[in-house]
């Protein structure tokens, strides 16, 4: 799952607008704005939230805390570059 401060500290960390996330992802800068707002897990429709995983993915961020162990819960981070 995607939680709504994973979206915005994954855009903060890539230094996106919501209009860049929203340009790789294809998913509308309305619709991102609305998913941000929330708390907890953003809902909405699957291939929303799977358009946006993969545009931050595609961009090296690495989310964290789905099915593994993290301190503090989930959360973003850059994947590292060999």
């Amino acid at each position: 799952m995607l939680d709504a401060s994973q979206l915005r500290a994954a855009r903060a960390l890539l230094g996106w607008s919501q209009d860049k996330l929203a340009e790789q992802s294809g998913v509308s800068k309305p619709t991102i704005a609305r998913l941000e707002l929330r708390d907890g897990e953003i809902g909405g429709y699957a291939a929303t939230r799977d358009k946006l995983i993969a545009a931050l993915e595609a961009a090296g961020v690495v989310f964290q805390g789905d099915g593994e162990v993290v301190q503090g819960g989930p959360g973003v981070r850059l994947r590292k570059e060999a």
